[in-house]
């Protein structure tokens, strides 16, 4: 299971994760800098550290290597998420307690989610009300 990123490497991964291509340590030195001063060196060995974690690949191209994103930034926050519960020793209770600090819109994400890949076999709409009448 992963290890939540540190500030450093998320700042990293996030423009890999946006930019969606293969990046040198240059472009995303020189993107980080529009919010800190921060040496070439620090960047290049963050993108190395995350190669050598498994969160990037990297490929020559003449002098320098290009970076790109092995998973996505989805598949990472889905991992977090599932060792979060994992650890858990009430699952059920986790996933309540997780459910009543969800926003209006993550819960409205969370109906789009199950919509998409509802198990068979089990039916996450309410029950219809029985008025007392049953099929014989």
């Amino acid at each position: 299971m992963p290890r939540p990123l540190g500030e450093l490497e998320d700042a990293v991964m996030t423009r890999v994760w946006r930019w969606n291509r293969p990046v040198t340590v240059r472009e995303v030195l020189d993107d980080l800098r529009r919010e800190r001063p921060i040496a070439y060196t620090t960047v290049m060995t963050v993108m190395d550290n995350l190669r050598e974690k498994g969160w990037v690949r990297r490929e020559r191209e003449g002098r320098a290597y290009r970076y790109e994103a092995v998973s996505t930034r989805a598949a990472y926050s889905a991992a977090l998420m599932n060792e979060a519960w994992a650890a858990s020793d009430n699952p059920a209770a986790a996933l309540v307690a997780f459910f009543g600090m969800m926003s209006p819109e993550q819960e409205e994400a969370l109906r789009d989610a199950l919509r998409v890949v509802q198990p068979e076999g089990v039916h996450l709409d309410a029950p219809e009300e029985n008025d007392g009448a049953s099929e014989r």
